[in-house]
């Protein structure tokens, strides 16, 4: 380590449920500033952030990547300083002798918004690209992929037992973008 700060091993720290039995992400770490690890149902690491609000952040992956969010780690800190933060991230990185698909390749479909345009079918990307539809018109279609994709991830989410309310920003929806409100 770079720094004087002495961090928790990720092997050390053990697994918690994504989704616990009664359908609720870990609430402990609402509010909580930290590290968290996201594995998949095998346990394979699968990403590795950091957050002021570790909670929200794990709502936010949920919705992204619901087929690999089986598992969390977490450590928290009781100052926020983007150095420890990244630090400890770095660490994590390197104990699991590669480095995940969500801290690399496949970054972005774990860092931004869901992009519904991205995965319009054939029908709604013809239906977009038709010259007879206006600005108004193309909105139209494009809020209408997003609310398909939105309950495509929904129908995931409930079939994985989650309880809890999600919520995705209205506005954003006409841009064909999906983000918890």
């Amino acid at each position: 380590m770079t720094t004087e700060t002495s961090f928790t091993s990720l092997a050390s720290i053990e697994y918690v449920p994504y989704i616990d039995e009664s359908g609720q992400l870990p609430e402990q770490f609402q509010g909580k500033i930290g590290v968290y690890a996201i594995f998949d149902q095998e346990k394979v690491l699968q990403f590795v952030g950091y957050s002021r609000d570790v909670y929200l952040s794990l709502k936010q992956h949920l919705v992204r990547q619901p087929q690999y969010c089986y598992w969390v780690k977490v450590q928290s800190i009781e100052r926020p300083s983007r150095a420890i933060l990244e630090s400890m991230e770095k660490a994590w990185i390197e104990e699991n002798g590669s480095v995940p698909l969500g801290n690399g390749d496949k970054r972005e479909v774990w860092t931004h918004p869901i992009d519904a345009k991205s995965v319009m079918t054939v029908e709604e990307q013809a239906n977009y690209e038709n010259p007879i539809h206006d600005e108004m018109g193309k909105i139209k279609i494009i809020k209408n992929v997003a609310r398909r994709v939105e309950a495509e991830i929904l129908a995931v989410l409930q079939e994985r037992g989650l309880q809890m309310q999600v919520r995705f920003n209205p506005k954003l929806k006409e841009e064909g973008l999906l983000d918890l409100k």
